[in-house]
Order: C-alpha cells, then structure tokens, then sequence
C-alpha cells in the first residue's frame, strides 16, 4: 500500500509557494525540479539558472514574493494534513501515481482522501451528460458494477447525472471508485453529492490538484478531465451532448494512447449525438461491460465474488435488456408467451392533434414521458423510475400512446414515438 513520504516544514512551505505561484505551469515547474531537484533548491536559484532552464516567465512567477495570505494557507494545509484519512502527495513523492508522470504537466500537488492504492490501480473511466437521462444512470451504474466487480478501478469526476451513478456502482465492488474534483479537496461540488463524496473518501479515494479553498469554476473542470484520462487505460462515454466535457476526457485520453469506448444510442435523443460522434471518429462501440473488459484483456467477474444487491437492483437488472436484444428461444423449447390484450389503434386524426401540443399533457403524463427517455422500456422498468402506482401508469402510458408520443411494442416494450 502505497504510503507518502514525511515534509518537514521547510520543504512543505516550499511545494506550496512553488504550486501557488502564478503564472508558473506545471510543465515549466516540472522542468526546473527535474534541473534543480527539491523545491527549496529551485527557490535557492538564481534567476538567470532558472530562466535557463523555462523561461523568463516561469523564472518570475518562481522568485515572486508569496502571496499575502500564503502563511494563512500553509496553516491550513497542514492542518488538513492532519486529519486522519488526509494525503498530500507531491511530484517527487513515490506515492505520485506513476500514470500521471506521463503528462507533459503533471500536477505538482495532489490532494488526496482515502485509499492511495486505488490511484495506482488498473482503472476505466466513466463519464457523461450532467442532465442524463434515466436509461443513461442505469446505464452508468450497470457498467461501473461490472467492471469494478472485475477488479477494475471506475474513475469519474463527481459530477451529477453520470459521473455519481458511475461512483455509486463501483463503490462497494472490488475495483472501487476514484473520484477527480474540480474543486479544492475540502469541499464538494456540487454541494447534492456530498454524503457520496463522503462514502468515496470512506471506501474509495477522492483526488483534487486544486488548493485548498478552491471553489467551483469552468475553467479548472476541462484541467480536471485531464487528470481523469491520464489515470485510466480506457474512457467509456455512457452518453453525451455534442459539445461536452465528457467529449474533452475522451480526446485527451485518445492523444494519450488510452481507449476509448462510447454506447450508442436513438438517432433522436440530443444527449447520444456526441456517443455518435466520437463512433464515427473511431470511438469502441459498446453495448455491454464485458465488451470493454475483453477490449481491456480483463477477466470476467465470477458470480461468487459479485456484491449481492438489493432485490430493486436484481429486478432492475433483470428487465433493463433492449427489446431487440432479448434471448431468442431455444429450437428445442416451446416459447412461453405473456397473455396480452389487443390495443385499440388510435384513430390517426386524434394523434396527429395530439402531438401538435405536447404542454397539455398533465403532470404525470409528462413526468412518465422524462422517465421514458429515447430508449425503450417496460412497465416494471418505469414504474421503477416514476413510483406510480400500476393503475395509474397503465393509464397514463395510454393517454401517452393515444397522443401519439410513444408506440407500444411487442413484448410488453415502450418506445418514445418518433414521427415528427
């Protein structure tokens, strides 16, 4: 298990005022410790040696006074430091996960919660849309089960939507969750998903490049994506828009030689056209998690070492199978049937000027169709999603049909109808 390395004071002041340094780059502070060694020597150097070596610019921001609250900060960090379960982890530290050394500007600082083994573990990401639909969090969650079943470690980014279904699968599985923040690593964002980011710090690990005290901003999430893709061997894109961060982790893992996987999705829902996307450009399509565990030479989960699950999550598994991918009967059985009434086919006059005006439809005809989504489900599958009563959702999914926003499919499926 990997352990850091003790700081005295001195070298730990000296790591922070160097990763606090504005304008110096992790790229150019890398450059002047592999010249000058330990942090206190590149600060003992001369400007014209350390300009030398990256710049004129790196040389300033490396000799520049601290900040005015720098001493401040130092308290804090090494009160953090403290804390039971709290890791600093620098550049130099044998504890730096080695994948990380491969970038060209690796983080100078880490920032770490938990289990340190998981972030030298053999890993996968998984990342997608914030706003995902139901289909997309069972998706999510399914995959980060298996393959962190399979010992693989499941990295994502905390994020909503995706990123949380992907932690919570692994969490309590073999392989475990890592989670990268875009936030400093004492606090949480976003603020919903703190009771997961303290089961993570618990059973997995939380990571952050971030000082501490940094709050939420645009721009540290595309820096954030970089360090996901840097700790995995391959990205899965469960479902994304065409202009996503998710997008962003999946080209910089592909530039630094990682997989990449994408699922599919309908031709109609907005949220699968990035999946497509990066398909076309030669993206893995995938279907199911031993896909990727093949692609990634990793043994398949045996059932005996699987997590048992709740009976929801049995149920759930059971039914969350696409229609067109249901086992076919065996030659030598006799098919068995579900009984099945006749729908009455809506006359086409009624569809039509029932699709021209969508807003009518009532609270729970709505809430029914945002649970639909754009893949096909069952009854059980979305009475799972929306808790409606049977009665009422029977009704309701025929209100809907009736209105012309989905079609009935054989064997008891639901699919979101797709005439304009």
């Amino acid at each position: 298990m990997p352990t850091t390395l003790p700081l005295s004071a001195e070298e730990l002041a000296a790591w922070l005022r160097l990763a606090l340094a504005r304008g110096l780059r992790p790229a150019a502070l890398r450059a002047l410790l592999g010249a000058f060694g330990l942090p206190q020597h590149v600060l003992a150097q001369p400007f014209a040696a350390l300009a030398a070596v990256a710049g004129a610019q790196a040389a300033h921001a490396a000799l520049a006074e601290p900040r005015p609250d720098f001493a401040a900060r130092l308290d804090a960090l090494q009160a953090w430091r403290a804390a039971p379960g709290n890791a600093l982890i620098t550049l130099a530290d044998p504890a730096y996960p080695g994948r990380l050394l491969d970038m060209p500007d690796p983080p100078p600082l880490l920032y770490a919660k938990g289990r340190l083994e998981l972030l030298h573990a053999r890993a996968v990401a998984i990342v997608g849309s914030r706003n995902a639909t139901p289909q997309a969090v069972e998706d999510a969650a399914r995959f980060a089960r298996t393959l962190a079943a399979s010992g693989l470690t499941v990295v994502s980014g905390l994020a909503l939507g995706v990123d949380g279904a992907a932690h919570r699968g692994a969490l309590h599985e073999q392989g475990g969750t890592v989670a990268v923040t875009g936030t400093g690593a004492d606090l949480v964002y976003p603020p919903a998903h703190h009771p997961l980011a303290v089961e993570i710090a618990a059973h997995g690990a939380l990571v952050s490049e971030w000082p501490l005290g940094t709050p939420a901003r645009s721009a540290n999430f595309p820096q954030r994506n970089r360090v996901i893709a840097a700790l995995v061997e391959g990205v899965v894109v469960v479902e994304a828009a065409q202009r996503s961060g998710s997008l962003i982790t999946a080209r910089l893992a592909n530039e630094m030689g990682r997989d990449v996987f994408a699922l599919p999705g309908s031709i109609h829902a907005p949220l699968t056209r990035g999946c497509h996307g990066l398909i076309k450009q030669g993206a893995q399509l995938v279907e199911s998690p031993e896909e990727v565990l093949d692609a990634l030479d990793v043994g398949q989960p045996s059932s005996a070492g699987r997590t048992p699950v709740s009976p929801r999550e049995q149920r759930r598994e059971k039914v969350s199978v696409p229609f067109d991918r249901m086992p076919r009967d065996d030659a030598n059985e006799t098919p068995q049937l579900a009984l099945e009434f006749p729908r009455p086919e809506p006359p086409p006059a009624h569809r039509a000027e029932a699709r021209k005006s969508p807003a009518s439809l009532g609270a729970e005809a709505r809430r029914l169709l945002e649970a639909l989504g754009h893949a096909p489900a069952t009854v059980e599958i979305l009475a799972q999603r929306t808790d409606m009563a049977e009665a009422v959702l029977q009704g309701t999914l025929l209100q809907l049909e009736l209105a012309g926003h989905l079609d009935a499919l054989p064997g008891g499926w639901f699919v979101r109808a797709s005439r304009g």
